[in-house]
């Protein structure tokens, strides 16, 4: 039994939905507490997150109940897992990876690191210091296909819910995205769509930007093109070189990937085609 349930429904638009979905509620005699609704006029499809109190003695009478009366095909989760379970993926890079080990040795996320893995292990004695298992999988002298199969498998080990590409600086195959379909979480020094790819504050600096930012977003087949779930941006001015821009951007990019994980492990975040509905 709860004392609180989570409900999250993606389904047609349609007359009535939150009218159904309030008495099948209130037949559980559960009490609604916040019910947060997006409709998508132009593609007919309804969004809600809804937060009940109350004892549901039975999850799957509950999401019988919704699906039986909702529109067909609908997507119904009654409680998804509430301590999200997420693997982080490093290459060199510290300050994202050191942001979320603390965050989570002080459990001040709603998420936990069950693991770390680098391609290099430059960052295997910081993460240690954690007690959190470090697997090194090396990309070197072998072929992609090797790499992502040997790192496949170290993240499967762990059934995660969630991936952080914590500064991973490889391209990963569409095979291998396939595998983690809406489970990689990737942070870009960007504010995306602009500079995408390699060295986006070089590319910044060289175009004069006044504006600098940060984008953590779902990975798919198209390099840094993935659904956005959370960005930020701080302004600049002529004085700042490459390497202010980059220190600058190493701040936004720990506070945007740090938001993204909290929305993702309270289930604030659905996929909807290329976007995200997220429900601040």
């Amino acid at each position: 039994m709860n004392t609180q349930t989570l409900i999250l429904i993606q389904c047609t638009d349609a007359v009535g939905l939150v009218a159904i979905i309030s008495n099948v509620l209130a037949e559980q005699e559960l009490n609604i507490v916040t019910m947060r609704e997006f409709v998508d006029e132009a593609n007919k499809k309804f969004f809600v997150r809804v937060v009940c109190a109350g004892e549901l003695y039975n999850s799957e009478v509950l999401h019988q109940a919704l699906t039986a009366r909702l529109p067909a095909n609908s997507q119904v989760m009654v409680n998804p897992n509430q301590r999200k379970r997420i693997v982080v993926l490093v290459t060199k890079e510290h300050h994202c990876l050191a942001d979320i080990l603390v965050r989570n040795y002080f459990n001040t996320m709603p998420a936990e690191v069950v693991a770390v893995i680098g391609n290099y292990d430059n960052l295997q004695e910081f993460t240690e210091k954690f007690d959190l298992p470090f697997h090194y999988v090396s990309h070197l002298d072998k072929s992609k296909e090797q790499f992502e199969e040997e790192l496949a498998e170290v993240i499967s080990s762990y059934s995660p819910d969630y991936i952080i590409l914590a500064k991973f600086m490889r391209i990963l195959s569409p095979n291998f995205v396939s595998k983690f379909r809406g489970q990689l979480i990737n942070i870009h020094h960007s504010f995306l769509p602009a500079f995408i790819g390699a060295n986006p504050y070089k590319q910044a600096h060289d175009r004069g930007v006044k504006i600098i930012g940060a984008t953590a977003h779902f990975v798919t087949d198209d390099l840094d093109e993935g659904p956005i779930i959370v960005q930020n941006t701080k302004s600049i001015d002529h004085s700042y070189d490459v390497q202010h821009m980059r220190t600058a951007g190493t701040e936004i990019e720990k506070a945007v990937l740090s938001s993204a994980i909290q929305l993702l492990a309270e289930d604030r975040v659905m996929l909807h085609g290329n976007r995200t509905i997220v429900f601040g």
